[in-house]
């Protein structure tokens, strides 16, 4: 199985996201995350057909989680890119590394995201610069002073996430 993964990989129809490694106490997550490149693909492999059908599958968050990941790697400059999970819970979808600055994303498909206690956690175990939540909404706003809210559009036009 993993020669096939592999293989897919290298033909760019998926993307392997490997895990991030801290030195803590708790037990983390080993295996990397897998994503189909192409959320048209994707959606075509679900069966899912329409808008509607797409919003009431049980892998909408998924499907956003996935297009948002690819949007914000061919957009955003960074040097490495990987994820972050525990097996308590605690995680981020996509963590970028820049330098030494390592940056954190959150992928939220809803209309007002908020802090959560796996931002909050990530902050302060991975000592994160700054995470930033993308959501379809059409609003920039701060959380916190390192934790920002910015629309999946502010991509499209051509805003970094981070400075």
């Amino acid at each position: 199985m993993r020669r096939h993964l592999d293989l897919l990989t290298d033909a760019f129809m998926i993307r392997q996201l490997q895990p991030w490694h801290a030195n803590l106490s708790k037990r983390q997550i080993k295996s990397p995350k897998v994503y189909v490149r192409d959320s048209g693909l994707l959606h075509e492999l679900l069966g899912v057909s329409s808008d509607k059908g797409l919003l009431n599958h049980p892998k909408v968050g998924a499907s956003w989680e996935g297009f948002v990941i690819e949007q914000i790697l061919m957009t955003e400059p960074h040097d490495e890119a990987f994820f972050w999970a525990t097996h308590q819970g605690a995680e981020i979808d996509l963590l970028l590394r820049r330098g030494d600055r390592l940056l954190g994303v959150e992928c939220k498909r809803t209309d007002v995201p908020r802090m959560t206690p796996s931002i909050r956690t990530a902050l302060v175990d991975l000592e994160l610069e700054r995470v930033a939540v993308i959501y379809p909404g059409v609003k920039r706003y701060s959380l916190t002073d390192r934790v920002e809210t910015v629309p999946l559009l502010a991509l499209a036009g051509g805003e970094q996430i981070f400075d």
